[in-house]
């Protein structure tokens, strides 16, 4: 018996060997496996074709689920070791039919589009982690209860983040990495999100967490995979960069004078992270950066990546890479099980949404001009203003706004409609600021609203400023080059037509995110302060009485150079 069962080993080893011996005389193409990666980025929820500009990549209407499954149904069928990847704000920042539903019938449609693994955005913690790891999970909401009639089941996808870690102990929120075979080989996932997350979501979203440098982090990950004998590596980050032209005028497959926070986390990627899909900045690109491929497929589901993968398959490492940004046009069939979702999902926000509440003579858009100020920012500040002036909502004499908080613009005219005034209803507003924050009144001194302006230049982003849209009546001037603590020229401050004196107490309107999130360190030193009303209701309000609703003037904030 012994010695039958040498001789079989002995055989098994003699082949073994002659067939690893066969394979290293193939020629390379003879054992190389294509893998093909769609991609997708910032889908923010977006279940409906997107309105107005958000709803177009270079004037081609693009974006909606039911066709965003079609195309990536299309390319799997050309394609059949294909495998769905996403980089970060799936849900969060959505539009009522999604958000009305704490975004579950997002991770359902994405569930039916099949996506396989997706790291976390900045704005998956928007409603804290807790929230996260139920729409993971699954399980009802904790106060609505089970909406649509059932136990939500969860995400069938899996959400990966390397560089976020529980504060005290140290371990991952999610998994860093995932492991995946298609064609028979196999690709490693790590999944990260943007080391400023806490800057920019509610303090309440991040509690109890870490947020790790990104490029040490994966590299430490791909180190661990590399480890695991996985070589065929690709970083899911949600952080990104644009290029120089807008995207209207910009080639979704160029890379033209490209810049951003992105740039220097690949700059510090190992060579074995081959391909970094990327997202945040909503912008599509295509670059080749220190030998890495790097993408964004812009936002809504506007877009998919292609991104093609030889690999081989002997030693499970990329031999080529190449990418390639596509529209979702709405050309093509609907796909039949979004369209069942949506028809689930869609009366149920009807009589929420469709609700009217004003009229509009012109588009009023969120796009700033070289100032920073935008004719939709005045809009806002203009209502949250309005809504905290009175001394028992605050007292407030100025507001500011953040100009990330801004999610659409508001279109006058849509097909079919008359000429102007077109109807604005709560869909339309919500789709504008979807995130329920509170208005909340501070006092501050005048040396603490200089303060709060000079910090908008104090942004880590290379060229990036974080522009306050503000009211009527409160205007100044400033220089983009200016030194540190000197943009803003005290003298030119001016609220209700009086200069603002250092000493002065003020009392100043602001979301509760943007006087806690750490941006404007100065007004979280705000006194005195009082809750108002949820964003999404100032701006009602405001347009129930200020109708038709114009375009805000864009004449508060004055550039110098």
């Amino acid at each position: 018996m012994p010695r039958t069962t040498l001789g079989l080993g002995l055989g098994s080893l003699v082949l073994v060997a002659l067939a690893s011996s066969a394979l290293a005389r193939l020629p390379l193409d003879a054992r190389t496996v294509t893998v093909q990666l769609l991609a997708i980025n910032d889908f923010h929820g977006n279940l409906e074709p997107p309105d107005g500009a958000n709803g177009l990549i270079n004037r081609v209407p693009a974006g909606g689920a039911e066709y965003l499954a079609t195309h990536l149904a299309n390319a799997v069928a050309e394609q059949p070791n294909s495998i769905i990847v996403a980089a970060g704000d799936v849900i969060g920042a959505s539009p009522l039919v999604s958000s009305l539903f704490h975004d579950e019938p997002t991770v359902a449609a994405m569930n039916a589009m099949h996506l396989a693994v997706t790291s976390v955005g900045n704005h998956e913690f928007d409603k804290g982690q807790p929230e996260l790891l139920r729409l993971a999970r699954g399980g009802c909401h904790p106060v609505d209860g089970c909406q649509a009639g059932a136990t939500f089941p969860g995400a069938r996808f899996e959400y990966l983040s390397a560089n976020v870690v529980r504060t005290g102990t140290k371990a991952p929120l999610f998994r860093a990495t995932a492991v995946r075979r298609v064609g028979g080989v196999k690709i490693g996932f790590i999944g990260e999100t943007l080391q400023d997350t806490p800057r920019i979501v509610s303090p309440a979203g991040t509690r109890g967490l870490t947020f790790l440098d990104e490029a040490t982090m994966a590299n430490a990950q791909a180190r661990a995979l590399a480890r695991q004998g996985v070589h065929a590596i690709v970083l899911l980050i949600h952080e990104g960069g644009r290029q120089s032209a807008d995207d209207a005028a910009a080639d979704p497959n160029g890379c033209a004078d490209f810049k951003g926070a992105i740039v220097p986390i690949v700059q510090r990627l190992t060579p074995e992270i081959r391909v970094v899909i990327s997202g945040h900045t909503h912008r599509f690109y295509n670059c080749e950066i220190a030998g890495h491929v790097v993408t964004s497929a812009a936002s809504y589901g506007r877009m998919i990546t292609r991104v093609s993968l030889d690999i081989d398959s002997a030693t499970d490492r990329v031999v080529h890479a190449k990418a390639l940004n596509e529209v979702v046009t709405r050309d093509v069939a609907k796909d039949p099980e979004q369209t069942r979702l949506l028809a689930r999902y869609e009366p149920l926000a009807k009589s929420a949404g469709d609700r009217s509440v004003g009229t509009i003579s012109a588009d009023i858009v969120r796009d700033a001009n070289a100032a920073g100020e935008s004719p939709l920012g005045d809009v806002i500040a203009d209502a949250q203003l309005a809504a905290t002036r009175g001394p028992e909502a605050g007292g407030a004499v100025v507001a500011f706004m953040n100009g990330g908080g801004i999610r659409a613009d508001l279109a006058a005219r849509r097909a079919g409609q008359a000429a102007a005034p077109s109807e604005l209803t709560y869909r339309d507003l919500f789709a504008v600021q979807p995130f329920g924050n509170v208005v909340t009144v501070i006092t501050l001194t005048g040396d603490q609203i200089k303060q709060v302006l000079e910090q908008q230049f104090d942004n880590p982003r290379p060229g990036e400023r974080s522009m306050l849209q503000v009211s009527n009546g409160f205007t100044y001037e400033y220089r983009n080059t200016g030194p540190a603590g000197q943009h803003v020229d005290a003298s030119s401050i001016v609220i209700q037509g009086r200069r603002l004196e250092p000493s002065d107490r003020v009392r100043v309107a602001a979301p509760d995110f943007v006087i806690d999130s750490g941006l404007y360190p100065a007004l979280r030193a705000g006194a005195e302060r009082k809750a108002g009303v949820i964003d999404i209701d100032a701006l009602v309000a405001y347009v129930k009485t200020h109708s038709p609703l114009v375009p805000g003037p864009q004449d508060r904030i004055r550039r110098l150079d």
